[in-house]
């Protein structure tokens, strides 16, 4: 649970340390550094700082986790089970900022990936249904508020589906 900056300087760390090792002619150490670097490296593109972000977004600091989300180096590069998380938290940074688009697009590309449970992906459907209603496409709210339907758990969500179903049925 690093930022990009903690992931770099361990990197630096870890090549220091293995130089040394190499120059004492340590070559198991070495090794052990050079294998160190290379998981933080990959750990950097396959996780990045998706775990630190989510900390804050579920705090209600959605700068500071805007300003982590923005350290991810390729969004596509981010393993299956983190950009899920990551296209959430964007797509509910940009309805804050009344970015609707934006946040459109960062919620369809979450609705495609893993998210913790059924609720969370319901709630990824709600706001496409809230969105597509934003806009007047009751045929699209309608199928997402379907789709909602079957995923909901929680008393909230059917609350929420059910006063979206209720304003599309009014449209």
């Amino acid at each position: 649970m690093y930022n990009a900056k903690g992931r770099y300087a361990l990197m630096a760390v870890f090549a220091i340390a293995g130089l040394v090792c190499l120059y004492y002619q340590q070559y198991q150490l070495a090794a052990i550094a050079g294998f160190l670097l290379a998981f933080v490296l990959w750990s950097h593109f396959k996780h990045s700082s998706i775990l630190l972000a989510s900390k804050y977004f579920k705090n209600g600091d959605y700068e500071r986790a805007r300003r982590l989300l923005s350290e991810v180096p390729n969004a596509d590069r981010l393993a299956r089970n983190r950009r899920g998380y990551y296209e959430f938290m964007q797509g509910n940074i940009a309805l804050k900022s009344e970015d609707y688009a934006a946040a459109e697009t960062h919620f369809q590309i979450a609705s495609r990936f893993p998210l913790g449970g059924k609720n969370d992906k319901a709630f990824v459907l709600i706001h496409l249904a809230n969105l597509a209603l934003r806009r007047k496409d009751k045929a699209r709210s309608k199928a997402y508020v379907e789709k909602a339907k079957e995923l909901a758990v929680t008393a909230k969500a059917q609350d929420i589906i059910s006063k979206i179903e209720k304003e599309v049925n009014s449209l």
